[in-house]
């Protein structure tokens, strides 16, 4: 199974190529199909396993595929438990969302 065979947009499967991604692990195969249907997720597995990339992916995809209902509305909003991880979402949109528009802020409080 490849990124493509997930229904993400050639935009994303560049971008996931870009950071050396060739197929998807099996966090990534479970949830980018759930997501992109617009289901709840609730994943849990060992760290490097691509959890990041199975929720940002598809959210971008929803995002590139459904028009914003404001100029400047919030469209989607990730929390995190730490800074440090906040910080690597954050990170992980912009080298997943470098080949459409959008912009990205990641906030501490």
């Amino acid at each position: 199974m490849s990124f493509a065979s997930l229904g993400l947009a050639d935009a994303l499967l560049r971008a996931v190529a870009d950071v050396g991604y060739t197929d998807p692990t099996p966090i990534q195969k479970q949830a980018i199909p759930a997501v992109l249907e617009g289901r709840d997720l609730l994943a849990g597995a060992q760290t490097g396993t691509g959890k990041t990339a199975g929720f940002v992916l598809p959210i971008l995809q929803r995002l590139m595929t459904s028009p914003p209902q404001g100029k400047r509305a919030i469209r989607v909003l990730i929390l995190t438990p730490t800074r440090e991880l906040a910080a690597q979402v954050e990170e992980s949109v912009r080298d997943y969302g470098k080949y459409k528009k959008s912009s990205v802020a990641v906030i501490f409080g």
